[in-house]
């Protein structure tokens, strides 16, 4: 199973902080978007899809849109903001999917597989669902921010580690899955996966200065934006 914290507990107090905060609204779901480009009339699954922010952002640009997350909080409350457009499941990354192979034109993986120890299974599955020339687009922690962190800790190991974060009144503990650079790329190499881009982009141009860093820094080590493709000669086995 995906290894998570108990999200339905802290629902609300996410959303509020997913919706408005700096890393969220201004850097990482401006960047995705970016990366997809046009996506009006495709059929795009958001893995990992949360309360369904990024979900809503490509169906108001024209994607039929599918989406799923571990959490029945998270989704019920993606369910009450797409309504009956939207095919919103509870599903886990780590398992197998309940979708048909070859069933989408673009999957994004918005900040979800530095939850899973074994991508290898979840890679998998995500090919499989996946048409041949379709796109993935995938965000996670910045290895790299591991090594600045924890510089206690073996930057080449997989290692699991855990964090305190407060959304509004309420604490709690998330817990990743840290792999070097070289494990993240060779995992999708290995998965049947070809590049298109790897981004470390600047938050949006019209971020709030009172959220950025302390000197108006517009970009530093947070995340890592991968764009992948299934080459049309990848025959599923």
């Amino acid at each position: 199973m995906m290894d998570t914290a108990d999200y339905d507990a802290f629902a609300p107090a996410y959303v509020e902080e997913n919706e408005n905060g700096l890393f969220n609204k201004w850097y990482e779901r401006p960047e995705v978007l970016r990366l997809a480009g046009d996506v009006e009339g495709l059929r795009v699954l958001d893995a990992g899809c949360g309360h369904g922010p990024l979900t809503k952002e490509l169906r108001d640009r024209g994607a039929t849109v599918s989406g799923f997350d571990v959490s029945p909080a998270m989704i019920a409350i993606a369910r009450d903001r797409l309504g009956e457009c939207a095919d919103i499941r509870v599903a886990d990354l780590a398992a197998p999917l309940p979708y048909g192979d070859n069933e989408f034109d673009l999957i994004t993986c918005s900040l979800a597989l530095h939850y899973v120890e074994n991508w290898r299974p979840t890679l998998g599955e995500l090919r499989r669902v996946l048409r041949p020339g379709g796109r993935l687009i995938v965000s996670l922690l910045h290895p790299f921010l591991f090594a600045a962190l924890h510089r206690d800790q073996d930057y080449f190991a997989l290692t699991q580690y855990s964090e305190d974060y407060a959304f509004g009144q309420t604490t709690t503990v998330l817990t990743y899955w840290h792999r070097p650079l070289q494990d993240v790329l060779n995992a999708f190499i290995d998965a049947g996966f070809t590049f298109i881009s790897l981004t470390e982009p600047k938050v949006h141009p019209d971020t709030p200065s009172e959220l950025l860093p302390p000197g108006d820094k517009r970009q530093f080590l947070s995340f890592l934006f991968l764009t992948l493709a299934l080459p049309l000669s990848l025959i599923h086995i």
